[in-house]
C-alpha cells in the first residue's frame, strides 16, 4: 500500500525476484497499434470539418513585421598606420510583407565615417540566377554576402527567435558581437608617467574660494599702428590659480563695452621644447604641453608681466591684495607707479606766408581744416551798426599836380570795418570817376600777416594820411554825421580824433555864418522897404499904440524880436502885408529887425 495525499493505494509490482521486469497488465505492442488505428466514429458520430478560414494577404498578415539581425562587417583601412582594418556594426533588417532587406548601420558621433542607410530596402539578390534571400535562408552565426560584403550575423532579437522557431528553423547559438579594436584603444585612458603631486586642490578652494587679487595694468600698444596704452584690471583667484583680465572703460572713449579681454583660465608661462615645432593655431594647452603655469609669485607692482602674448605693466594693487603678499610673502614695497600720459609738445603750426588773394582772415581758414569754413563775424556788431558808415572827403597825395586835384570819398563801414572809395566823376577832366577801391579792410603801413592792424575810425582825423595799398590819401573833410557820431560814443573815441573834427566843422560854421550874414543883411534891407510902403500905403506907421507894442516886446531895446513874438504882434494889430511878403519874411533866419520897419 501507498499513501498519497494521505490516501492508500494499492500500486502493482513492475519488477519480479531478481529485478527482472514483469510485463503482466501491461499492454502489447500489437495492441497498442490497434489503439491507435481506431477510430471513435463509433462512440461519438462522424467529425464535423471546420469551415475554411478566410484568405489573408501576405502584405497584411505581416503587416509591420520585421525580422531584425545583428551583424558586422570587416572594412580594410589601407592608408593609416595606427589601424589595418575597421569593424563596422550593422543591423539587418527583414520585411516579411515583401521580403525585402535593408541595411542599417548605427550612428556613431564624431566617427568620421558616412554612417546611416548602408543598403537601402530592397530584394536582395541571392546568386546569379535570379533568386533572393528569404527569410530560411538567415540564420545566427553565418556569413551572408550583399553586393561583395561579407556580413556575419552574430544574433537577433526576441520576436525574430520566436518567429523563426515557430516556422521549425533551429536556430545556432548566438555570437558575442566583435567590437572595433581601434576605437576601444581610444577609449583606454592614457597612461600616465607622471606621479600624481600631493597638494589637495579640494582644500585649497575650500580656503581660498572668493578670495581674489586684484590688479591694476596697463598694456602699452603703441609700437603698433592705431596701438595705444589702455588701462585694465588683471583677476587671480587664490581658488583655483585662474586668471582673467578685464578692460576698464572710460566715459565716452569710444569703444565697444567688450568688459573681459582674458576669460577667466589658467595662463601657461612656458611650454615644452617639443612645442616650438608645433603650429600654435591647432595646439591645445593642457598639462603635457605645458612646463610652467603662472602662479601668484609672478605678480608683482612695477614689473612687466605677457599674458598670452600681450605685455602688460602692473602699476598698482588694491588694499586685499597688499595685505595677502605681506602675510603670505613679506612684502611691504607696493609703491603705486605713475603711469598718466604725458602732454605731448606742442607742434608749432608754421603759416604759409599770405599771396595776396582774397582777405587774409578768408585766406588763413585753408591753413585750419581740410574743408575751411568761412572767418567768425560779429554779428552783434553787424546788427548794432547795420547802414552806418562814416564819409570822408580825401585828396590823392602825388607829385603830379593834376593828380592832387582829384577829390575821392573815403567810406568806412562801422558793421564790418571795411573801407571804400568812390570818386566823383568830374566833366571834362579826362578822368573816368566811379569805385575806386572795393569794399575791403586796409592794413595800417608797417602792420604784418601774423598781426595785422587795420584802419579804424579813431585813425581817420582831419589832415590825416591813409596810405592804401600803396596810394596816399590826405583826409580834408567829413559828413557832420561823423562828428555827430563821434560825440554820441565819445568814450569810444581819443580825444584828439574828436577834437580836430570840432575844431573842423567850428571854423566851417563860421565861415558859413559870415557868408550868410553879408547876404541876409541887403536882402533884410530890401524886405524892410517893401513891408514900409505897404504900411506907408494903408496909413500903418502913424500908429502910435502899435510901436508901444513893438517896444514893450523889445525889451533889451535891441531893435529885435523873435519870430514868434513878431508875428503875433502883426496877427494882433492885422497888418495889411500881402502873403507874398509875410512868406518872405517867415524864411528869414534867426531875429527879425522891427525898428526898422517903423523907424
Amino acid at each position: 500500500m501507498v499513501e498519497l495525499n494521505g490516501f492508500a493505494y494499492s500500486r502493482l509490482p513492475t519488477v519480479g525476484i531478481g529485478r527482472e521486469r514483469l510485463y503482466v497488465n501491461q499492454l502489447s505492442q500489437a495492441e497498442l497499434d490497434e489503439l491507435s488505428n481506431k477510430r471513435p466514429t463509433l462512440t461519438y458520430g462522424q467529425a464535423k470539418q471546420a469551415p475554411p478560414s478566410d484568405f489573408i494577404p501576405a502584405h497584411v498578415a505581416f503587416d509591420k513585421k520585421v525580422l531584425k539581425f545583428d551583424a558586422y562587417f570587416q572594412e580594410d583601412v589601407p592608408i593609416s598606420t595606427e589601424e589595418h582594418f575597421r569593424i563596422r556594426q550593422v543591423g539587418i533588417y527583414y520585411y516579411l510583407e515583401d521580403d525585402s532587406m535593408s541595411v542599417m548601420e548605427p550612428i556613431v558621433e564624431n566617427s568620421g565615417i558616412p554612417q546611416g542607410k548602408l543598403i537601402k530596402r530592397q530584394r536582395i539578390p541571392k546568386n546569379d540566377r535570379g533568386d533572393h534571400y528569404h527569410w530560411k535562408d538567415l540564420n545566427r552565426g553565418m556569413n551572408i554576402t550583399i553586393y561583395g560584403k561579407t556580413f556575419r550575423i552574430v544574433d537577433c532579437d526576441p520576436f525574430t527567435q520566436v518567429f523563426l522557431e515557430s516556422q521549425g528553423i533551429e536556430l545556432n547559438p548566438p555570437e558575442k558581437m566583435i567590437f572595433d579594436p581601434y576605437t576601444e584603444l581610444r577609449k583606454m585612458p592614457m597612461r600616465m608617467y607622471v606621479t600624481p603631486s600631493s597638494f589637495d586642490q579640494l582644500k585649497q578652494f575650500l580656503t581660498f574660494d572668493r578670495q581674489v587679487l586684484r590688479f591694476y595694468a596697463m598694456w602699452d600698444d603703441t609700437e603698433n599702428m592705431f596701438g595705444e596704452n589702455r588701462p585694465f584690471l588683471i583677476h587671480y583667484y587664490l581658488a583655483d590659480d585662474t586668471v582673467e583680465v578685464r578692460e576698464l572703460h572710460e566715459r565716452n572713449d569710444g569703444r565697444d563695452p567688450f568688459p573681459v579681454l582674458i576669460r577667466r583660465q589658467r595662463l601657461p608661462k612656458s611650454f615644452v621644447d617639443k612645442m616650438k615645432t608645433f603650429p600654435r593655431c591647432v595646439l591645445e594647452i593642457s598639462n603635457q604641453e605645458v612646463l610652467e603655469w603662472y602662479t601668484v609669485k609672478d605678480f608683482a607692482v612695477g614689473k612687466p608681466i605677457t599674458l598670452l602674448g600681450r605685455s602688460f605693466f602692473i602699476y598698482d594693487c588694491d588694499e586685499f591684495t597688499r595685505q595677502f603678499y605681506h602675510e603670505k610673502f613679506g612684502i611691504t614695497d607696493f609703491q603705486p607707479v605713475d603711469v598718466k600720459k604725458k602732454a605731448p609738445e606742442e607742434v608749432p603750426q608754421i603759416i604759409p606766408p599770405y599771396n595776396g588773394y582774397g582777405f587774409l582772415e578768408d585766406s588763413l581758414q585753408n591753413c585750419f581744416s581740410l574743408l575751411p569754413q568761412p572767418p567768425r563775424k560779429n554779428f552783434i556788431k553787424m546788427l548794432e551798426n547795420d547802414h552806418k558808415v562814416l564819409r570822408y572827403q580825401v585828396a590823392l597825395e602825388s607829385p603830379n599836380p593834376e593828380e592832387r586835384k582829384r577829390r575821392f570819398i573815403l567810406s568806412y563801414f562801422l558793421s564790418t570795418d571795411m573801407i571804400s572809395i568812390y570818386e566823383p566823376p568830374v566833366r571834362n577832366s579826362g578822368i573816368i570817376g566811379g569805385k575806386y577801391l572795393g569794399k575791403t579792410k586796409v592794413p595800417k603801413p608797417g602792420s604784418t600777416t601774423d598781426n595785422p592792424v587795420y584802419y579804424e575810425p579813431a585813425d581817420l582825423t582831419i589832415g590825416a594820411t591813409v596810405e592804401v595799398f600803396g596810394h596816399r590819401f590826405i583826409i580834408s573833410d567829413a559828413d557832420e554825421y561823423v562828428l555827430n557820431y563821434m560825440e554820441s560814443n565819445a568814450e569810444s573815441f581819443p580825444a584828439t580824433t574828436l577834437q580836430s573834427l570840432r575844431d573842423h566843422f567850428a571854423s566851417r560854421r563860421t565861415a558859413e555864418q559870415a557868408s550868410a550874414a553879408g547876404t541876409g543883411r541887403q536882402e533884410l534891407e530890401e524886405l524892410v522897404k517893401q513891408v514900409q510902403e505897404q504900411l506907408k500905403h494903408h496909413n500903418y506907421l502913424s500908429n502910435s499904440s502899435m510901436r508901444e507894442a513893438f517896444l514893450h516886446h523889445d525889451k533889451d531895446g535891441s531893435g529885435f524880436l523873435d519870430k514868434a513874438e513878431f508875428f503875433a504882434l502883426c496877427n494882433r494889430f492885422n497888418l495889411p502885408v500881402s502873403d507874398a511878403l509875410v512868406n518872405k519874411v517867415r524864411r528869414q533866419r534867426g531875429q527879425l529887425v522891427w525898428s526898422l520897419a517903423f523907424s
